[in-house]
Parts: C-alpha cells; structure tokens; sequence
C-alpha cells in the first residue's frame, strides 16, 4: 500500500507538472526536473535510487519503441549520412574528448574511468531533445536529425561505455573494440529485423485491437532482451524493429488497431517521458551526499563538471561544422544542402537525459571517485536540459527560423487527400463496369463522401470566412449537435435497462469515433487560422505537367470577388484566378463552383489561388498541384 501511494504521486505530480509547464509555456523536463530536485529534499519523500537494469531494461525500450514508431523511415533514410555521422562518428569524438578533459582536471582518475564517463555524457537523449524542438517549431530537418540521432547514438555511447569498463579489467586492443562493436551492431539489427518478421506474421493474423495492442506494448521488450542475451545491442534492436513496423503499419494493422496502438503509446510515452526528468531530478540529493564524502577538493569537483559540460557543447558544435563542410563537398548528391542556421540549431539541441544517468550507474562500484563520475554525469544531464532546453527558443527566434507552415501543411493535406479521392473514384468506376445491376444512390453517396472529404481539406486554406461558415464548418457545427443529441438519447436508454450493456457501449463508440473526427477538422482548422507564420503559401510541382510548367503567372486580381456570385445572389468560400484570361472564380466548396465552371466552358487548363498570401497553382487537365 505504501508504495502504491507513492506511484499515484508520482502520476499526480506528472500530470499537474506537465500542465503547469503548459501553462507556463516552459519546456516540461526543465520543471519536472527542478521538481524532482526539491522533493529529493523534503523529509517527507522516500529516497529513489535508479539502478541501470531499471532504466535500461524498464524505460529505455518502450521510450526507444515508441519514438521509432513515429519517426519516419522515409526521412530518416534521407538523412541518414547525417544521422549516422552524429550517432557514430560524434559520439566517439565526444567519448575521447570528454576523456581528455577529466584526465586533466583529475589526474588521478584512470583512463579508463575517463573514456567510461566520456561514452557515458556523449549520446543527447532522444525525449529531452524532441520534445524541446517540437514545441518551439523547429524545421522538420532539424527534429528528423535530432530523432535519428539520439534513436542510434544510444547504442555507440553503451558499446563504448561497455568496452571502457572491460579495458579498467583487462587490456583491450583498438582492433577489439572495432570488431566488437560491429558484431554487436550486426547482430541488433539481426534480432530487430527477426522481432520485425515476427510480429509482422503476427499481425497479419490478428484483427483484434486489443490482442494487437497487447502485441505492441511487449515488442519492444522482447526485441532488447533478444538482442541483449546474444551479447548484441538491445537499442538497435529496438529501434529497427519499431521503424520498420511503424512503416509498415498501414499494411499490417487494421484501421482500429492503429487507433487503439497509437492512444496507448500516447499514453504510455507521456507517463514514462515525463517520469524519467522527475526521477532524474530525484537522484540529487544521494548523489550528492555520496560527493561530500569525497577526497576531491569542491573546487575540483565543481570544475571538473563545468570543464564537462563546456566540453560536450564544444565538442559537438567542432564536430558539426567541419562536418557540413565535408559532406557538401564529397557528398554533394546524397546530403542536403541546409541552411548554417540548421547547423547551429542541430548543435545546440544536444540535450541529455536518462541514458547518461543510467549509464553512469552501470560504471563498476570500485572505479575512482565514482560518485564524482555520477555528479558529472548528473549535472551535464540537468545543465544541458535548463540551459540548452531554455535558451533554444531564443535561439530559433535569433537565427530568425521558419518552422513548420501550417498553411503549406493543410496545401499538402488536401493535395494528397485529392490524389486518394481520384484513385477510389477510378476503382468505383471499374467496379461499376464489373457489375450488371448498379445501384444509382449508393454510388452517389460514395462520391458525396468524397467530395465532402476534398472539400473539408481545400477549406482549411485561405482566410476565415468572417460573414458566415464554409460548407464543412457548417456541417461539422449542426453534425456535432445532432451527435449530442444522439448520445443523449442513447444514454437514456441505457439507463432504463433494457438493453445489453455492450450493444449500448457499441453504439457509444461509434458516435465517439465520428465525433473525434469532427473534432480533429475543426481543430486542425483551427491552427491554420491562427498561423502566424508569414510568407507565400507555396507548393511544388511533384511531377511535371506541361501546363503548369508552360503557364506564366499574372499579378494578383484588384477586385478579390467572383463577379458571376454577385451577379447570381450567392455566397462563395474561396477564389481562383483563371492564369490565362484573368478571370476570377469561385473554388469548390462554393455552391456555384464557377472556377469550374469556367475551366469546361473556355478550357483554360491553369487557375492560382485568389487569397491573399497563397501562390499556389491547380492544372484542371492533370489534376495536379503547382
């Protein structure tokens, strides 16, 4: 019982913690931080010891699993020269860096312990990073990098911390420490791709969300355990599996277990996220007891933790920028060519977490001035999250960065939600064409589907309509109180008792799932209203189309209406430019569709938008996006 007490505390100080941050509009594992810091002083709370086999085999798979997920395998293999420069090639610079520095600071700390708290300070952490660089906006370049790294450096920094602590036991050979890290990386990316086909087998068979579910939340357990009784790395395990399952999703996972999969992760990566800055914070006050029995001098350990934390800022950013040089001039076609501004973000976003701790705790009890090592280890992390993690906005404001546009965002959105529309109207058409009876009503509802979809999409663009709602605002207003009414009636009766309790929590559901739905149109619309972000809103052309490459652009139209909606009494949503003759007409959404309408009646196969701060084109021929 005393024990459950203290983890509901722990959830409750989660949660008011990471809304008070909100609140605040300070980065969450700053403030869990510095609470866990003060409560490891209140008389009151137990003291928490973490140990490596805690976080290493409890917190670190699931947390590794679920950003794997979510990352992209798509962009991280674009990226991927880059990434693997950070994740190795950084991380054993940062190794014998940081190694050289305690050694000078403290002398009497033996080599080998010098290189195990360089590869134990060396790998950011994937949370803390993250989850910094997603809520200030920075560039989608930027927090794919910063992903792949800290998912792969991981397993460098413990192979190295792993091949120090057996060097303080025994010689170790340069050549060893190679072989050994290649047999342990091949054989994590081994067991990754064997958990892959596994539970890819699995799920082909399994169409029930929660057996799925189930599957999910022990993958990532299954894959490091596997990796790590074969003597391999249980983080690439890990991490392949996740990234290779994530992508395959899609395919494998039916359309509720993708929900049900994501709403656990969710949950899961937000208690275990946040838990780790709070038990971060709560190693202080031991750590710190077990330093003011050492024989070092305050000055000495004071100095040799900021000496630290200079060096792993310093070392990254000597790293970075020779290497933006190096791969544009050898590697000209595989490496983007980013901005210096990247460059510096990517530097500065180099923020510990968990694994530096854990890591620290794994360096052997009789090593010299371990519990100095834990301090180093411990002030790097909280100095790199507070200092780092603080000053990054200021950063992304100095360097003057774009973030994300949410504007050329939903562009996209509906330009691929278009693309999908055009492709299930072909498959109905052919199905039309395959049967003998045709059901007029349901293959007009399907494309009213459809066309409901595009059009939703289309009208997150352009300004808010002041005067009225679009089509789509309309119907999801007048939708969502019809839902509230249909749930209210449901509720009723299921209070009279009549019906089985899980026919009712059926029919609950299904008014849940359309609701969220609705829900996430009208907030997604939302955030493209309140955008912020200047500049033209512009798209290019994913595949060439002779008309939009032989169409010269024309200035903006004086008069913004659509003369032939005034004419006829109606109302329109948005405005397209017919790029040949001038003409400005309305877009779909509208009720009379004149931009159409004008397209079959001159054939002019270009329009641009009409709104203010949109440049983007539309071929009618082609269907395609300029």
């Amino acid at each position: 019982m005393h024990v459950a007490i203290w983890m509901v505390c722990l959830v409750a100080t989660i949660v008011t913690g990471s809304v008070v941050a909100r609140r605040v509009n300070l980065p969450a594992p700053v403030l869990l931080v510095a609470l866990g810091v003060l409560a490891s002083y209140l008389p009151f709370v137990p003291e928490v010891r973490l140990t490596a086999d805690i976080v290493l085999v409890g917190l670190l798979p699931p947390l590794l699993y679920n950003a794997a997920l979510q990352t992209s395998l798509v962009d991280f293999s674009a990226h991927r020269v880059r990434i693997l420069s950070l994740s190795v090639g950084l991380v054993a610079f940062t190794t014998v860096g940081v190694a050289l520095v305690v050694h000078t600071v403290v002398p009497s700390i033996d080599w080998w312990a010098a290189f195990a708290i360089g590869a134990v300070v060396a790998p950011p952490d994937a949370v803390a990073a993250t989850a910094v660089a997603r809520r200030i906006g920075m560039p989608r370049p930027v927090v794919t990098v910063l992903e792949g790294e800290s998912l792969l450096n991981d397993a460098t920094a413990l192979v190295a911390l792993r091949t120090a602590v057996a060097a303080g036991a025994s010689a170790v050979s340069l050549w060893e420490i190679g072989l050994d890290f290649l047999r342990t990386a091949a054989l994590g990316v081994l067991c990754g791709l064997l958990v892959y086909v596994v539970v890819a087998w699995v799920r082909r068979h399994v169409t029930d969300p929660v057996v799925d579910t189930s599957v999910s939340v022990v993958t990532p357990f299954v894959a490091y355990v596997l990796a790590e009784e074969l003597h391999a790395s249980g983080v690439l395990a890990v991490v392949i599996a996740g990234l290779l399952l994530g992508h395959r999703a899609p395919v494998l996972q039916t359309a509720s277990s993708r929900i049900a999969e994501g709403l656990n992760w969710r949950t899961v990566s937000f208690l275990l996220e946040n838990a780790v800055f709070l038990l971060i914070g709560l190693q202080t006050h031991w750590i710190l007891e077990g330093v003011a029995r050492s024989t070092l001098s305050v000055a000495t350990v004071v100095g040799t933790c900021l000496a630290v934390f200079v060096a792993v800022i310093v070392l990254r950013m000597v790293w970075l920028l020779p290497q933006r040089v190096v791969l544009f001039r050898y590697l000209p076609e595989r490496v983007d060519r980013v901005p210096l501004s990247d460059t510096l973000l990517i530097g500065w976003a180099g923020m510990r977490g968990v694994v530096t701790l854990a890591a620290a705790f794994a360096i052997p009890a009789d090593a010299p001035h371990r519990e100095v090592l834990l301090l180093v280890a411990l002030f790097v992390t909280a100095a790199t999250l507070s200092v780092n993690g603080l000053s990054l906005p200021w950063l992304v404001r100095r360097l003057h960065v774009r973030g994300p546009d949410p504007r050329e965002d939903a562009l996209a959105r509906a330009d691929v939600l278009t693309a999908a529309s055009q492709a299930g109207r072909a498959r109905l058409e052919e199905i039309e064409a395959e049967e003998d009876e045709q059901d007029v009503q349901v293959r007009e509802l399907l494309r009213s589907k459809l066309e409901q979809r595009d059009f939703a999409a289309w009208e997150r663009l352009g300004p808010h309509v002041a005067e009225g709602e679009t089509p789509s605002e309309r119907y999801a207003r007048l939708r969502l109180d019809m839902l509230d009414a249909e749930r209210a009636r449901v509720l009723e009766i299921r209070s009279m008792g009549r019906v089985p309790h899980e026919v009712v929590e059926d029919v609950l559901a299904t008014l849940d799932v359309e609701e969220s739905m609705l829900a996430y149109r009208v907030a997604r619309r939302a955030s493209v209203v309140d955008a912020t972000v200047t500049g033209e809103v512009v798209s290019a052309v994913p595949e060439r189309c002779e008309h939009l490459e032989s169409t010269e652009d024309r200035p903006e139209p004086e008069d913004r209406r659509c003369e032939d909606c005034v004419r006829e009494g109606s109302t329109w949503v948005h405005l397209r430019q017919c790029l040949a003759c001038g003409h400005v007409g309305c877009c779909d959404s509208s009720p009379r569709r004149h931009a159409t309408a004008h397209f079959h009646e001159s054939g002019h196969p270009v329009v641009r938008s009409a709104e203010v701060g949109e440049s983007w084109r539309w071929c009618f021929v082609d269907d395609r996006l300029g």
